[in-house]
């Protein structure tokens, strides 16, 4: 049984996720990996490093600079 309505937004696989559509998690802990991936970067030692020093110097607010 299918939960989706007809019509209802289905973001395509190549494309984007749509602003009103994201969210940051208040109250939980941001990791590197979740700073590297809201950029659209992949996981690599360079993009983690930077992630880390970011958080570092900014702390965890730093990932609602990146996200609108």
């Amino acid at each position: 049984m299918s939960t989706s309505q007809p019509g209802a937004f289905r973001p395509s696989p190549d494309r984007a996720t749509p602003d009103k559509l994201l969210h940051t998690r208040t109250g939980t802990e941001v990791s590197p990996e979740d700073m590297v991936l809201v950029t659209g970067r992949d996981l690599t030692p360079r993009t983690l490093e930077w992630a880390r020093r970011k958080l570092a110097e900014e702390g965890p607010g730093a990932i609602e600079k990146l996200l609108p």
